[in-house]
């Protein structure tokens, strides 16, 4: 006759030891944080997020080369609502975002014109909120991104 093997029961039930969780959302407050480069001075930054948008795009010369647009800097206002007030109002939670262009004239013709630098208004930029969100339209959103094959 067979013998029972008797074996000892593991209870999965109770967890002695309690794990701590890492902030999952620091990942992209870093990537955010990182392709604003607010920290940064405007001479440090790094080719970078924004910043190596900007540089590959400019200068943008006219079709004859007689007038330059070339990329200075780019600026980005605080928000105008708080996060509550954009949830609140139904609102995008954003921020203004500035350039500083420099439009300059290659032509000897042209003596008198002058180079001009100024801030221009590119739009608002939806901006993540401390906890690694975004309010969009009133609602608060986690956007995680997903790999493709």
């Amino acid at each position: 006759m067979a013998k029972a093997i008797q074996s000892e029961r593991i209870n999965f039930s109770s967890i002695k030891k309690i794990i701590e969780y890492p902030d999952f959302l620091d990942i992209q407050v870093q990537s955010f944080q990182n392709f604003f480069q607010l920290e940064t001075p405007a001479e440090k930054r790094e080719n970078e997020g924004l910043f190596k948008v900007f540089s590959d795009n400019f200068p943008i010369s006219d079709s004859r080369d007689i007038f330059l647009l070339e990329f200075v800097d780019y600026l980005v206002d605080p928000p105008k609502y708080s996060v509550d007030e954009c949830i609140d109002r139904g609102l995008t939670y954003s921020v203004p975002l500035k350039a500083k262009l420099r439009l300059s004239c290659n032509d000897d013709e042209n003596e008198d014109f002058e180079t001009i630098e100024q801030e221009v208004f590119l739009g608002n930029i939806p901006y993540m909120t401390r906890k690694g969100s975004f309010v969009i339209n009133g609602a608060e959103r986690v956007i995680v991104s997903q790999l493709h094959r």
